[in-house]
């Protein structure tokens, strides 16, 4: 059997939901090719040879220039803060090898396209982490959205909301300040919403309105020296036009109390609609507004075997899937896009397409209007 030799940057959480798919997504799917976890890279050397050890690489190094020209590996997978996408792409473009990174893709436009203008002269395939348009339940909706069954669009409401921030005394890291993040949550959390909108609906978002805030405006130093600015969004909310007529708005934090995991989504049609809820992700709402009186409500469907991807995980519904099982898909994509030269998505043109939405958005904020993308 073919393989694919990964060299993944980064030992964090993320890192480790890499790890976790690499190594299983063979187990779980019929692939071209079998990715090998060949070379793990941490700034910490002691860290990365231990976790190298735990998650199945066979090599560590602290140094990831040296992974990304090292010439047993094939992918190189970035983890990194997204200060440092950029110049581990295109390193790692410039030696020839296909790149999966997290999102967002970049901290401004100007550096997503400058990577994607790379990858494409190179002809190496990219992927970025969007992974959550991956889950079986969000792959239905999609389906239904196209069927036409709810009719024509007319809305999109989307929010991705969690409270990992909330505390105030929590110290500041690469998030919270401007040169190693971009924005904050918007970045963060609501690049997510924002792509899903354009996924979910077949659309292009062409204007936006938006509105962020800062909510905790200072925060104590990881180093103890006091309190500093917090340099980027604790919250944002847009309006949206699309390319069809089709209108939205989407809200995203990372203050929101009691949200861990609160990416959803309405889809309004002319026939009926959709909601879904990422914490309750095995689960779909359906409104036919062609029932019969008497009969109209939503009716929560079930992700099975029946829905895309989900007969992999398990044979019977309501067993769920879980988020690891989301990235399995994302690699199982990787390697067949790799192997059979096919199109992925999203690849670095299209999270290109995230990091200007980002910037709209921003750019409405700052002026109070509405901005053409």
């Amino acid at each position: 059997m073919k393989t694919l030799n990964i060299g993944l940057i980064g030992t964090g959480f993320m890192g480790k939901a890499h790890a976790i798919a690499f190594n299983a997504a063979s187990s779980v799917f019929e692939l071209p090719a079998k990715p090998v976890c060949e070379l793990l890279a941490d700034v910490d050397l002691a860290t990365a040879e231990s976790r190298a050890r735990a998650w199945g690489f066979a090599r560590a190094t602290d140094d990831w220039r040296a992974l990304v020209e090292d010439s047993e590996v094939d992918v190189v997978d970035i983890c990194a803060p997204n200060f440092l996408h950029k110049e581990m792409a295109l390193a790692a473009i410039a030696a020839g090898k296909h790149v999966y990174a997290e999102k967002p893709l970049a901290l401004s436009t100007a550096d997503a396209n400058e990577m994607v203008a790379a990858a494409e002269k190179a002809g190496v395939k990219t992927l970025v982490g969007f992974n959550y348009i991956r889950n079986s339940a969000t792959q239905l909706a999609r389906q239904i959205v196209a069927s036409g069954e709810i009719g024509e669009l007319i809305h999109f409401r989307g929010r991705h909301n969690e409270d990992y921030l909330l505390d105030p005394e929590k110290p500041h890291d690469w998030h919270t300040k401007r040169a190693t993040a971009g924005a904050g949550a918007l970045g963060d959390v609501g690049s997510h919403i924002l792509n899903m909108a354009e996924f979910l609906t077949g659309q292009r978002i062409i204007q936006v309105c938006g509105q962020l805030q800062t909510v905790i405006a200072t925060r104590p130093n990881a180093n103890g020296s006091g309190m500093a600015p917090v340099e980027n969004d604790d919250q944002a909310q847009a309006m949206l036009r699309f390319d069809q007529g089709l209108i939205g708005n989407i809200e995203t934090s990372r203050v929101a109390a009691g949200r861990k995991m609160g990416l959803a989504y309405t889809l309004t049609g002319t026939k009926g609609a959709i909601v879904f809820d990422q914490e309750r992700m095995s689960e779909l709402q359906l409104y036919r507004h062609g029932d019969a009186h008497g009969r109209r409500g939503f009716t929560t469907l079930l992700a099975g075997p029946e829905h895309p991807d989900y007969a992999a995980f398990s044979p019977a519904p309501g067993h769920g899937l879980g988020y690891n099982d989301q990235k399995i898909i994302e690699v199982r994509d990787l390697v067949e896009g790799i192997i059979n030269d096919r199109p992925l998505y999203p690849d670095f043109r299209e999270a290109a397409r995230v990091n200007r939405l980002i910037d709209a958005i921003e750019r409405s904020d700052q002026s109070g209007q509405w901005v053409h993308v």
